[in-house]
């Protein structure tokens, strides 16, 4: 019994990813985001594809001192010698409120995006976006990619990435719906909850073709980065010990107030 895999396999000789040989094909003449999709796919991606990619990437990095941050720096505390182990803990909390959202609302999009095609007027968008947002007020659920708890007012993040999305093509009838769907949340909810980063990785995602685990991949990837950045920084700069301390302060005056036990 052989167990193989297409994405790659090594000889005494040779290293090959994708039936190409690593050393004389690949190294030196495809890039990192050209290596995430061959990888994955086989085939190396259009400009168009690339540009939108690190876009995507790059905005998935690093928001400061989020959760995945200090999980990893505060496993970094414990492990030192685990640089792996502390940006693992920071990326194992990926999930439905913290960056596996961009997922999410891709997922949203592509399951409500029916079908509606971008020739489609504005009111047909409109009118999905109202049922949607009306199902999940009754609900009582949140909406995957709008509202955000700080840029309440728009998320910078947003108008760029739609432009680069609209420059390379990737404008299309999910960023419709977003759109749709920000202006019915107002409507339904009585409130402003502007579309977000993650609902703008979701609509270009999805705009672009891919399923939406690429959405949740390239915030794994972008974030691990930005979690490499903050372990460099915990070694040079500790907040470990001081977060750790805040916590047993916080505990400490709880006691005193008598509020736990």
């Amino acid at each position: 019994m052989s167990i193989k895999t297409a994405i790659g396999y090594t000889t005494r000789e040779d290293i090959f990813v994708r039936e190409r040989n690593l050393a004389k094909d690949i190294l030196g003449k495809l890039d990192f985001v050209d290596m995430i999709y061959f990888t994955a796919t086989g085939e190396v991606p259009s400009e168009p594809v690339k540009r939108m990619t690190n876009a995507i990437i790059v905005t998935a990095t690093d928001h400061g001192l989020t959760p995945s941050a200090i999980s990893a720096r505060m496993t970094y505390l414990g492990a030192p010698e685990s640089l792996q182990g502390a940006v693992a803990a920071g990326l194992l909390g990926a999930g439905n409120h913290f960056l596996g959202t961009m997922q999410n609302a891709a997922q949203l999009l592509q399951s409500e995006i029916g079908s509606l095609t971008q020739d489609d007027p504005p009111a047909a968008f409109a009118e999905r976006a109202r049922e949607l947002a009306r199902a999940y007020r009754q609900a009582r659920r949140i909406i995957p990619g709008v509202g955000h708890p700080i840029h309440i007012d728009g998320d910078p993040r947003v108008p760029v990435l739609h432009r680069i999305a609209a420059d390379n093509g990737f404008d299309g009838k999910h960023w419709s719906l977003l759109a749709a769907i920000e202006e019915a949340v107002k409507a339904e909810f009585g409130k402003y909850l502007p579309v977000n980063a993650a609902g703008a990785v979701g609509a270009t995602v999805s705009d672009m073709g891919l399923a939406p685990v690429w959405a949740r991949a390239f915030a794994l990837i972008g974030r691990s980065a930005g979690l490499l950045a903050h372990l460099m920084d915990e070694q040079r700069a500790p907040l470990g010990q001081k977060i750790w301390d805040l916590l047993l302060a916080q505990d400490d005056s709880a006691d005193r107030r008598g509020l736990r036990g």
